[in-house]
């Protein structure tokens, strides 16, 4: 899997947020978008996901051929502090409404993402009852646990305590071991294992 960027750009209104990005991401690599708040990491990422389109340069997505952006989304997963989970949902529900779309990692189920999770207690609790930490540990076994072969990630420890980052570097090293990763982070815990690095400000 390769996506590859031409030239590319993005303003909101007439202000520049990055331009003449032209770099390739490549399947078994893991990249840090680097950048402080606001510095356009998020969009990068939106960009990369097909969600969002650059107002200069180009973004072409490989598999064996070239795959439509329209399509892309089959090949992705995502988890960032922006995605809300549905909170009417219980921990089952949730999981069960998102593998409808997206196919189980191998050797991984339903009861294993609970027992992942380490929320074996509150697999029939309503989303809406789970404090930050717990809805952000959904978020990322979600996205970690499916079988796509590209994994964004933005802001992953958002929520999470000391614990919880510890817990998120085994979810990585477990699942994301082959796929294409992408982070993006202002923060050296979340990315520390990525072997790559892009940084925003030198596309001011």
């Amino acid at each position: 899997m390769r996506i590859n960027l031409a030239d590319v750009g993005r303003r909101f209104n007439k202000e520049w947020i990055f331009r003449n990005i032209s770099t390739e991401f490549v399947s078994g690599n893991s990249y840090a978008v680097l950048g402080p708040n606001g510095s356009g990491k998020s969009t990068l990422l939106s960009i990369l996901t097909g969600s969002l389109s650059p107002s200069e340069g180009n973004i072409i997505f490989f598999e064996d051929r070239e795959i439509p952006v329209e399509d892309i989304y089959k090949y992705i997963s995502l988890a960032a502090p922006y995605l809300e989970l549905v909170e009417t949902f219980t921990l089952r529900e949730i999981i069960d409404f998102h593998f409808k779309f997206k196919p189980f990692a191998t050797g991984v189920d339903a009861k294993t993402l609970i027992s992942i999770l380490g929320l074996e207690k509150s697999a029939n609790k309503e989303i809406k009852y789970f404090s930050s930490g717990m809805k952000q540990r959904t978020k990322l076994a979600l996205a970690c646990c499916a079988n796509t072969p590209i994994l964004f990630l933005d802001e992953p420890t958002s929520n999470l305590d000391v614990q919880g980052i510890d817990w998120y570097h085994e979810l990585i090293k477990k699942f994301a071991k082959n796929k294409l990763t992408i982070i993006g982070s202002n923060q050296i815990h979340e990315y520390d294992f990525c072997n790559n690095q892009l940084q925003i400000a030198d596309y001011k």
